[in-house]
C-alpha cells in the first residue's frame, strides 16, 4: 500500500467505509436465506468473527508498533481508535443480529443461551460502550489519564478472555475454532513481550 493510500484510508473515512461493508455484508448474510432464523445466525457467526479480528488489531496495535515498526504497524497504531471504533460497530451489529434471532425464534434462542452469557456478555458489552465513549479527546481528559488507562486494559483484558472462552468452548464440537484462538494468543503475547521490553533499561555500549 503506497503512502497516499495510506493516507486516504485513515480516520473516519477508514471507520465510514470498514461500518458501511459490514452492515452491508451483514445484510447480504441473512438475505442470502430470506431473513429468516438461519440467515440471521449466519450474521451473528459473521460478526463475532470480524469482531474479533478487530478487536485484535485494535488492541495489539501498540505493541505491534513496538516491536515491528514499519509503514503498516505505525498506520494501525495511530488509527487505532478508528479501529476500536469499527470493532464496537461490528459487536452493535452482533447483538442486533442476537435480538433479531430471540424474535424470530425465541425457543432456540433461549436453547442457545443461558445465565452466565447474559451476565458475561453483559458485562462485556459494558466495558464496549465505556471505551468506545472515551476513545474521544473530550471524555477521555474527562475521565483523566490513569482512570483512562485503567478502563483500556481492564476492559481490554476482559474482552481478550471472553473471545477465549467463546470460540474455545467450541473447539470440541468443531476443532477448527481452535484457528480462532491463534490471534488472540497473539495479540496477549505481543502484549507481554512490549512490556517487558518497555521495562528494559538499555545497556550503554562503550567503546
Amino acid at each position: 500500500m503506497s503512502e497516499s493510500r495510506h493516507d486516504w484510508f485513515e480516520g473516519w473515512r477508514l471507520f465510514a467505509v470498514l461500518a458501511l461493508a459490514l452492515v452491508a455484508l451483514s445484510i447480504w448474510i441473512a438475505g442470502m436465506r430470506q431473513f429468516e432464523v438461519d440467515g440471521v445466525r449466519m450474521v451473528i457467526r459473521f460478526t463475532a468473527r470480524t469482531s474479533l479480528l478487530l478487536f485484535c488489531l485494535a488492541f495489539g496495535a501498540a505493541a505491534l508498533a513496538r516491536i515491528w515498526p514499519n509503514a503498516f504497524t505505525r498506520w494501525l497504531r495511530r488509527n487505532r481508535r478508528y479501529v476500536g471504533v469499527t470493532f464496537a460497530a461490528s459487536h452493535g451489529i452482533h447483538a442486533i443480529a442476537i435480538a433479531a434471532f430471540a424474535g424470530i425464534d425465541p425457543a432456540g434462542y433461549a436453547a442457545a443461551t443461558s445465565i452466565a452469557s447474559y451476565v458475561f456478555g453483559g458485562i462485556g458489552y459494558a466495558f464496549i460502550i465505556a471505551m468506545t465513549v472515551t476513545l474521544f479527546d473530550r471524555t477521555a481528559k474527562a475521565l483523566g489519564a490513569s482512570a483512562w488507562r485503567r478502563l483500556h486494559l481492564t476492559g481490554g483484558y476482559y474482552l481478550l478472555f471472553q473471545f477465549m472462552v467463546s470460540f474455545g468452548k467450541r473447539i470440541p464440537d468443531m476443532p477448527l475454532y481452535a484457528l480462532f484462538l491463534i490471534p488472540l494468543v497473539a495479540v496477549f503475547a505481543l502484549r507481554v513481550i512490549s512490556m517487558a521490553s518497555a521495562r528494559t533499561p538499555r545497556t550503554i555500549e562503550t567503546g
